[in-house]
Protein backbone atom coordinates (compact mmCIF):
# COMPACT_ATOMS: atom_id res chain seq x y z
CA UNK A 1 0.00 0.00 0.00
CA UNK A 2 0.99 3.59 -0.52
CA UNK A 3 -0.10 6.31 1.88
CA UNK A 4 0.41 10.05 1.49
CA UNK A 5 0.22 12.37 4.47
CA UNK A 6 0.72 16.07 5.14
CA UNK A 7 1.87 18.13 8.09
CA UNK A 8 3.09 21.69 8.58
CA UNK A 9 6.18 23.04 10.25
CA UNK A 10 6.12 26.18 12.34
CA UNK A 11 6.71 29.00 9.87
CA UNK A 12 10.13 30.02 11.16
CA UNK A 13 13.19 29.73 8.88
CA UNK A 14 15.52 28.72 11.74
CA UNK A 15 13.16 25.98 12.94
CA UNK A 16 12.65 24.73 9.38
CA UNK A 17 16.42 24.57 8.84
CA UNK A 18 16.87 22.65 12.10
CA UNK A 19 14.11 20.22 11.12
CA UNK A 20 15.77 19.62 7.75
CA UNK A 21 19.07 19.01 9.52
CA UNK A 22 17.53 16.40 11.85
CA UNK A 23 16.33 14.54 8.78
CA UNK A 24 19.82 14.41 7.27
CA UNK A 25 20.80 12.00 10.05
CA UNK A 26 17.69 10.36 11.48
CA UNK A 27 18.45 8.38 14.62
CA UNK A 28 19.13 4.70 13.81
CA UNK A 29 16.48 3.57 16.31
CA UNK A 30 13.88 5.54 14.36
CA UNK A 31 14.90 3.88 11.10
CA UNK A 32 14.68 0.46 12.82
CA UNK A 33 11.24 1.31 14.21
CA UNK A 34 9.95 2.39 10.81
CA UNK A 35 11.15 -0.80 9.14
CA UNK A 36 9.88 -3.04 11.97
CA UNK A 37 6.36 -1.62 11.55
CA UNK A 38 6.09 -2.82 7.95
CA UNK A 39 6.99 0.42 6.21
CA UNK A 40 9.19 -0.56 3.28
CA UNK A 41 9.90 2.92 1.88
CA UNK A 42 9.34 6.42 3.22
CA UNK A 43 10.06 9.83 1.74
CA UNK A 44 9.34 13.29 3.11
CA UNK A 45 9.22 16.34 0.85
CA UNK A 46 8.98 19.96 1.93
CA UNK A 47 7.79 23.16 0.25
CA UNK A 48 8.05 26.22 2.46
CA UNK A 49 6.67 24.95 5.78
CA UNK A 50 4.41 22.19 4.32
CA UNK A 51 5.57 18.57 4.58
CA UNK A 52 4.41 15.73 2.36
CA UNK A 53 5.19 12.11 3.28
CA UNK A 54 4.91 9.10 0.99
CA UNK A 55 4.91 5.70 2.72
CA UNK A 56 5.03 2.31 1.04
CA UNK A 57 4.07 -0.58 3.31
CA UNK A 58 3.85 -4.34 3.26
CA UNK A 59 0.63 -6.28 3.82
CA UNK A 60 1.26 -6.53 7.58
CA UNK A 61 1.32 -2.77 8.19
CA UNK A 62 -1.41 -1.00 10.14
CA UNK A 63 -1.49 2.49 11.61
CA UNK A 64 -2.95 1.07 14.82
CA UNK A 65 -0.09 -1.40 15.28
CA UNK A 66 2.50 1.28 14.42
CA UNK A 67 0.97 3.56 17.06
CA UNK A 68 1.16 0.79 19.68
CA UNK A 69 4.79 0.06 18.78
CA UNK A 70 5.65 3.77 18.98
CA UNK A 71 3.96 4.21 22.36
CA UNK A 72 6.06 1.37 23.78
CA UNK A 73 9.35 2.72 22.41
CA UNK A 74 11.02 5.40 24.56
CA UNK A 75 13.40 6.48 21.77
CA UNK A 76 10.50 6.96 19.33
CA UNK A 77 8.66 8.97 21.99
CA UNK A 78 11.76 11.15 22.48
CA UNK A 79 12.08 11.67 18.69
CA UNK A 80 8.39 12.57 18.37
CA UNK A 81 8.60 15.02 21.28
CA UNK A 82 11.64 16.66 19.68
CA UNK A 83 10.00 16.82 16.23
CA UNK A 84 6.84 18.36 17.70
CA UNK A 85 8.96 21.40 18.67
CA UNK A 86 9.14 22.12 14.92
CA UNK A 87 5.82 20.74 13.68
CA UNK A 88 2.24 21.96 13.81
CA UNK A 89 -0.87 20.11 12.76
CA UNK A 90 -2.81 21.19 9.71
CA UNK A 91 -5.80 23.41 10.53
CA UNK A 92 -8.12 20.54 9.45
CA UNK A 93 -6.42 17.96 11.70
CA UNK A 94 -8.49 16.18 14.32
CA UNK A 95 -7.51 16.70 17.98
CA UNK A 96 -4.30 14.79 18.72
CA UNK A 97 -3.63 14.14 15.03
CA UNK A 98 -0.22 14.99 13.64
CA UNK A 99 0.19 13.79 10.07
CA UNK A 100 -3.05 14.07 8.09
CA UNK A 101 -3.96 11.48 5.46
CA UNK A 102 -4.22 12.88 1.97
CA UNK A 103 -6.83 11.81 -0.54
CA UNK A 104 -5.67 10.66 -3.96
CA UNK A 105 -7.48 12.64 -6.63
CA UNK A 106 -5.56 11.70 -9.79
CA UNK A 107 -3.45 8.87 -11.23
CA UNK A 108 -1.65 8.77 -14.55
Amino acid sequence: MRYCLALDLKDDPQLIAAYDEYHQSVWPEIIESIKASGITALEIYRVANRLFMIMETNANFSFEQKAKMDEANDIVQQWEKTMWEYQQALPIAKPGEKWTMMQKIFTL
